[in-house]
């Protein structure tokens, strides 16, 4: 893991300032000037810069993300609390962490930050640009941001504007946070108990219902507690709390509720019809958190971009499972026509 510090003040898009931050990256592969090997990944709300560990059949000798063929780099976001400034890292100037005064951030603030590392690696152009759910939003506003850098992206599972079914889910798992009396408290383990409840209503929206009866049915007809649907939302809930934070999820959450490529550019319609990348949209048949209207409009208005869609029973978290399909739908985008890199007028 590397670390890219910025040292100077960094304006929010609320008009907060940052007095500097810490994105912390990884790579795979040799790094190359070569635009046309240059892999960027995008992570989603709770995942990190380790690509390889939670997208495991994608990237890795032999994958769609061979490192032995492309240069791939994951950024953890800011906000996360994987290596990158987040609430609980030290105020510069008071000595002491964020805790609830970590200012809000937008997906625009952290595709701002992104590009800053781009720079600093020394990256001109990058071929595909690829991310899922709240890292798919960031590949959408980073299109925007920097039309000439990407020759295509890739987004998968999420949308041009955060839905008001999706707000309102991230709103439940706030409220879950802010019940938990230590959530006011300035303590790194402030509103843990509240996060696992929080993971808990999250995962009703990741995986839905089909999922849900084919995997955590009890095969008993005499059980009257302990169930397994019972005891899997506990589990999950207890390993997001081993190894995320309540401001994280917090901050984050908020950045995804803000998602609105339409906001200052006119309309949605508006701002996707600017996006100069070639575009495959995939989208998972049985998403109920970003369903697949969501991902045919981005199709629809995006110019040159194509729809994809996979068969999965696992709702949203398809778009992590479904690797294999994700790189059938890929490996044919490639074949279509080659990488092209835009033209930079200058």
């Amino acid at each position: 893991m590397q670390t890219f510090s910025y040292p100077e003040a960094f304006e929010l898009e609320s008009g907060a300032v940052l007095p500097g931050f810490d994105i912390a990256y990884r790579t795979y592969g040799t790094p190359t000037q070569d635009p046309d090997r240059v892999i960027w990944v995008c992570h989603a709300l709770t995942a990190n810069a380790e690509v390889a560990d939670w997208w495991p059949h994608m990237v890795g000798r032999d994958l769609i993300f061979d490192p032995r063929h492309h240069f791939i780099v994951c950024a953890n976001m800011l906000g996360s609390c994987y290596g990158s400034t987040h609430a609980l890292s030290l105020h510069p100037e008071t000595g002491a962490p964020w805790y609830h005064d970590f200012p809000l951030l937008t997906n625009r603030d952290i595709v701002r930050a992104f590009d800053l590392l781009r720079q600093h690696l020394g990256l001109d152009r990058i071929r595909t640009l690829i991310g899922g759910s709240l890292g798919g939003q960031q590949v959408l506003e980073w299109a925007l941001l920097q039309p000439d850098v990407f020759a295509e992206i890739i987004p998968i599972a999420t949308n041009a504007r955060h839905s008001a079914w999706g707000i309102a889910f991230n709103e439940s798992q706030r409220l879950a946070i802010q019940a938990d009396p230590t959530w006011h408290q300035d303590r790194p383990d402030a509103g843990l108990i509240g996060l696992k409840a929080a993971r808990s209503i999250a995962l009703l929206s990741y995986r839905g219902y089909r999922a849900y009866t084919e995997t955590q049915t009890d095969p008993e007809s005499d059980r009257l507690e302990a169930f397994r649907a019972t005891t899997y939302q506990q589990y999950q809930g207890e390993k997001l709390v081993s190894r995320f934070n309540a401001y994280a999820y917090w901050t984050l959450s908020k950045a995804m509720d803000s998602h609105h490529l339409g906001r200052g550019r006119g309309s949605v319609e508006t701002a996707l019809a600017q996006i100069k990348a070639r575009t495959l949209v995939i989208g998972v048949d049985t998403d109920g958190l970003f369903p697949v209207e969501e991902q045919q409009l981005l199709a629809r208005h995006i110019p040159r971009a194509r729809y994809h869609e996979i068969q999965s029973p696992s709702g949203h978290d398809g778009f992590l499972i479904e690797t294999g399909q994700i790189s059938e739908a890929i490996r044919a985008f490639w074949s279509e026509a080659p990488a092209s890199l835009p033209h930079t007028s200058g």
